[in-house]
């Protein structure tokens, strides 16, 4: 087989398509062959009379009726056969003319007689000329066509000249002819280049002419024949069967242009395109050859198979991206609802601003809670869980709904706080958390609190920003990092007009900075805000206070969500 021995194709829809494809190909050499016995060849003319003998044309007259450009020229040799030099003796018509477009052979004029080619032009002696010159003297036999190049100084520059040489003997001269450039290495750089090749297959005797690159651009080696159109079905991938099958009857049948797209088994897979027409002797009669142009599309189409790939990928990205967000969305109200209505009973104004993080669909880990008791005092916890996405947010929800449950217990933040950090440490390595856990107590107008890892919330009194002190023995551990961590509690009293702010790191956090430049920073925007504009009357005023401080230090820098809780005292 012609293509690397390709394998036979397997499935029996194969099998039928390649026996449809030779069926098609042997009927349609059937008819050629019956046309052929019902309108036979033309005979040859018969010879025209004799006519008296004429002079033979001159030597002169027989090159200039050459088409190509040619000099007779006398190689000179040494004692040892070497060529030494090569004198020029005339050239033709179509030399003259090409001298007169081409500077190189200006100095060569029709009468100036014997003359050194190599002292004319000293590089041609570096090109496959002077090999081909003392060939066809030593053999007796032509030499060429053979791509010979060199460079000619000239005033305006030097000229590169390229030719397809051909050397004949010629009685004790040698003829020496050459076409401007070189068409077939032309022809087959231009196949490289576009890898494209083009064939024409006789559908009457399976003669093939194919183009110079043929071989090159279907990956075949120099000496493999050129395959007929049943071995190029029998090497193609089964699933492009169908389609060669449709263009072979378009073209035969319905004698019309069609395309397809083949495959070919090689070792590495390879995709053309397929254009094919049908040749026919006169309009109306029978196709007798079908010409088409294989142009190797591999590279294009694994290029569009990978856009195809990256652009389903997107898709599905696309579409996790929307189911996180819908998750998002639920996950928001449950864990994030409005809750200032739960602190008016205790004198006090809430406002809460939360800002997720837009790389996760507005999913992240920070939750916060505040929840009248039955003791008749308040719980107020913020926490960040560690991480982003859906991974962050379960561990957050999980966190929030058993801190809503044990609070009930009354026990002291404390030990709400170790509790939490049971449940942050039996979620796994990888679940930790920061948070602040706090009680305030009206009947004392007292916040009780812990810290587990988090930012320490801030206390703005009088328009003046403070860090409230850490609990003694400072802030205990993240949850989540050793089972059985104690913590601390330490108590602030709050005065009427006092605003206590608790936020997640993620809304000072810089990638460049440190934490205490970014409690500084927090501090500076907080009474910046308060004295461009005091806190308004009520929930209403307080919120448009928190949206302000956000909006101060929120920006391109940030890289988490981040949640600001702030809790003013009203009354006592």
């Amino acid at each position: 087989m012609p293509l690397d021995d390709p394998s036979p194709v397997d499935g029996v829809r194969s099998r039928l398509e390649l026996r449809a494809i030779r069926e098609l190909l042997e009927s349609q050499r059937r008819r050629v062959t019956a046309y052929t016995e019902l309108h036979p060849a033309d005979p040859a003319p018969s010879a025209p009379p004799p006519q008296a003998p004429s002079a033979p044309p001159s030597l002169q007259e027989v090159l200039d009726a050459l088409p190509m450009a040619a000099l007779l020229v006398v190689p000179v040799f040494d004692d040892d056969g070497a060529l030494r030099d090569v004198f020029y003796v005339t050239q033709n018509a179509a030399a003259r003319a090409y001298a007169a477009s081409r500077p190189p052979l200006g100095s060569v004029s029709r009468g100036a007689g014997p003359a050194s080619l190599f002292e004319l032009f000293p590089a041609l002696s570096r090109t496959p000329v002077p090999g081909m010159l003392t060939r066809a003297h030593h053999q007796g036999t032509p030499q060429g066509p053979e791509t010979a190049e060199w460079l000619v100084s000239t005033p305006t520059g030097p000229v590169r000249i390229s030719g397809e040489v051909r050397v004949a003997p010629c009685g004790d001269h040698l003829l020496v002819s050459w076409e401007r450039g070189s068409r077939l290495r032309m022809a087959s750089a231009t196949q490289h280049l576009v890898r494209s090749c083009w064939a024409e297959w006789n559908l009457g005797d399976h003669g093939i002419e194919p183009s110079r690159g043929f071989r090159q651009v279907l990956g075949l080696p120099g000496d493999t024949p050129v395959p007929d159109l049943l071995e190029l079905a029998t090497a193609t991938t089964s699933d492009s069967l169908p389609g060669l099958y449709r263009t072979l009857y378009d073209v035969i049948l319905r004698k019309r242009t069609a395309e397809c797209e083949l495959r070919l088994r090689r070792r590495r897979e390879r995709v053309f395109r397929m254009v094919a027409e049908p040749v026919r002797i006169a309009p109306g009669s029978l196709v007798w050859a079908l010409r088409a142009v294989l142009i190797d599309v591999t590279t294009d189409r694994l290029h569009r198979e990978a856009a195809e790939r990256a652009a389903r990928e997107a898709r599905r990205e696309r579409e996790r991206t929307d189911a996180v967000a819908e998750v998002a969305d639920v996950l928001r109200e449950a864990v994030l609802p409005h809750f200032q209505d739960e602190p008016a009973p205790f004198g006090l104004d809430a406002a809460a601003v939360y800002r997720p993080d837009a790389r996760e669909a507005g999913v992240g880990g920070d939750w916060y809670k505040a929840r009248s008791l039955p003791d008749g005092r308040l719980l107020i916890a913020l926490g960040d869980a560690r991480g982003h996405g859906l991974e962050a947010a379960t561990l957050m929800a999980k966190l929030r709904y058993a801190l809503a449950g044990l609070a009930y217990t009354e026990e002291s933040v404390e030990r709400l706080t170790g509790w939490l950090n049971e449940v942050a440490c039996a979620d796994g390595s990888e679940s930790t958390a920061t948070a602040i856990v706090a009680r305030f107590h009206p009947e004392r107008a007292l916040l009780r609190w812990t810290c587990a890892g988090h930012p320490r919330p801030v206390l703005v009194r009088d328009g003046l920003a403070a860090q409230l002190p850490a609990p003694e023995g400072g802030p205990g551990l993240p949850l989540g990092v050793m089972p059985g961590a104690a913590y601390t509690a330490t108590t602030t009293p709050v005065q009427v007009g006092d605003i206590v702010l608790m936020y997640s790191d993620g809304l000072t956090e810089r990638r460049t900075s440190d934490p205490d430049l970014d409690t500084r920073r927090f501090l500076t925007a907080a009474e910046h805000c308060f004295r461009e504009a005091a806190p308004g009357v009520g929930n209403t005023g307080l919120q448009d206070y928190a949206e302000r401080l956000v909006a101060h230090l929120d920006g391109p820098h940030r890289t988490d969500d981040a949640t600001l809780l702030a809790l003013r005292r009203i009354s006592t």
